[in-house]
């Protein structure tokens, strides 16, 4: 069968927009690489290990999202399968072909009139030296554990970053009985003028900012130091991580007075996140740098449509904006996909959806505004030994000679291809914004001038035989073809 709306992505923008797409008589598929609904934010243990959802404060609509999306029957729910690609069949005009994949099942199509790109983010990665210890993890695989594995980290954490997430994995790390030496932000206090300009998006998170206050105070009651205008310069340690090394920023984001050592085991980084905007790369959708929102981000009209056809986007692939505001662009995609198919929207539902989007819209801007990080300082922490691209080690002294045997070179992807830096089982994903910001250091240019990682099929790795079911020629039998893939 060809459905209505493949959605890629069951997080808070692709529960909602299946959710209004079905409401509006759409056969809708849903496509996820988690075992369960809820995206990163909403991260939940397996089935096996299931607990009682508490969402944190803000997010009160949450429990009812995700309830009201597992139980819906009209929903196809594919969970543990990678969406590795979307093809155009030219026989079918109009009609898009996701490929997804699993280990074990190999690799399937699934045939859609539409397809959303709802796939989130992921931690922004910073390259220093010593990044790649063990012991050294991203704020959200530290809440993953936490949260899904229920694991907590054994020894004494320190977290560095420049993002508000780092108040709540610090308390929850506190609350698992860990021992939090210090949070340390990049970032200097806010001014007064910044406060105020702030105050605009106080209603309707009233109780969010009333929660991170409390945690807030807990961390400081509880004697963690909470650290301002200053970063991680370095983790040391043998064979896996027992110092980190912090040193303040000034004014210009430059380090300075030498650096003091802090002993733990295990360091958490939060300095943002990075929209995962590979699939819609793939399709050929256009891009746009903004560095607040996460670097590159999917462009799209009011609609929520790209510039490929029958495609559109929400959430965080379209800017970083947190959960509020994907869920709203969800909703908003759901009946713009419907209206697109002839499925009858009224007027006062796309101006709700409407309303919805710009009112998280000011929420969002706020945090951006007051977290966005400063990619040429982080950039500056890497010595010419620290790896940039780890899957290919790729070090900073690489990236450089090749710049300075080669001058003609001004994109990333030329980089990429002269040195090898983001051709890994990674794609690029965790060393682009490093490669970007060398870079822009050496040719003394913006770093959105250096243009993004092309992305192509599979953009997920894949076993090399299950791609033969893309070619019916040379297979005979399409597993899959246009019908839907086995259920989990």
């Amino acid at each position: 069968m060809t459905f209505d709306l493949a959605v890629v992505g069951a997080g808070p923008a692709g529960m909602a927009a299946a959710l209004a797409a079905a409401d509006r008589g759409l056969r809708v598929v849903v496509v996820d690489e988690q075992q369960r609904a809820g995206g990163q934010i909403f991260r939940r243990p397996p089935p096996s290990r299931d607990t009682a959802f508490r969402p944190s404060a803000g997010y009160a609509w949450a429990a009812g999202l995700i309830r009201r999306f597992d139980s819906d029957t009209r929903l196809t729910k594919r969970f543990g399968w990678s969406a590795v690609g979307a093809l155009y069949d030219d026989d079918r005009p109009g009609v898009l072909e996701l490929a997804v994949d699993r280990p074990g099942d190999g690799l399937r199509v699934i045939a859609a009139r539409r397809l959303l790109i709802a796939t989130g983010a992921y931690d922004l990665p910073v390259a220093f030296p010593g990044w790649t210890l063990p012991g050294v993890v991203m704020a959200g695989g530290a809440q993953t554990l936490v949260k899904a594995q229920h694991i907590a980290p054994v020894g004494d954490v320190v977290l560095a970053g420049a993002h508000p997430l780092l108040l709540l994995v610090a308390d929850k790390l506190m609350r698992e009985g860990v021992t939090v030496r210090e949070v340390a932000f990049a970032q200097g206090v806010p001014k007064p003028a910044e406060l105020v300009r702030a105050l605009g998006a106080v209603p309707g998170h009233v109780r969010m900012l009333a929660e991170a206050g409390g945690i807030v105070a807990g961390l400081v009651r509880s004697g963690v130091r909470l650290s301002t205008r200053t970063v991680v310069t370095a983790a040391e340690g043998a064979d896996r991580l027992s110092r980190v090394r912090l040193a303040r920023l000034d004014r210009s984001g430059r380090t300075t007075g030498p650096a003091r050592a802090v002993e733990a085991a295990h360091l958490v980084l939060g300095y943002g996140f990075s929209p995962s905007t590979d699939l819609a790369r793939q399709l050929g959708c256009d891009l746009r740098w903004a560095s607040a929102r996460g670097g590159w981000v999917v462009a799209h009209d009011e609609r929520l449509r790209t510039s490929v056809p029958h495609v559109l986007v929400a959430g965080e692939p379209s800017g970083v904006a947190g959960a509020d505001h994907a869920r709203a662009q969800g909703t908003l995609a759901g009946l713009v996909a419907a209206a697109e198919l002839g499925h009858p929207v009224p007027a006062p539902a796309f101006a709700a959806a409407r309303r919805a989007v710009r009112r998280a819209a000011r929420f969002a801007t706020v945090v951006q505004r007051l977290f966005a990080p400063d990619r040429e300082a982080l950039g500056r922490l890497a010595t010419p030994d620290t790896l940039i691209c780890r899957c290919e080690a790729v070090t900073r002294a690489d990236l450089d000679a090749c710049l300075a045997a080669s001058p003609f070179i001004s994109g990333v992807n030329a980089l990429k291809l002269s040195c090898r830096a983001g051709m890994g089982p990674c794609q690029g994903r965790y060393c682009e914004s490093g490669v970007a910001s060398v870079l822009a250091a050496a040719r003394g240019r913006h770093i959105g001038l250096g243009g993004s990682f092309a992305a192509h099929l599979p953009i997920r790795p894949v076993p090399l035989g299950d791609l033969r079911a893309l070619d019916p020629d040379a297979s005979g039998d399409r597993p899959g073809g246009d019908e839907t893939p086995p259920g989990p």
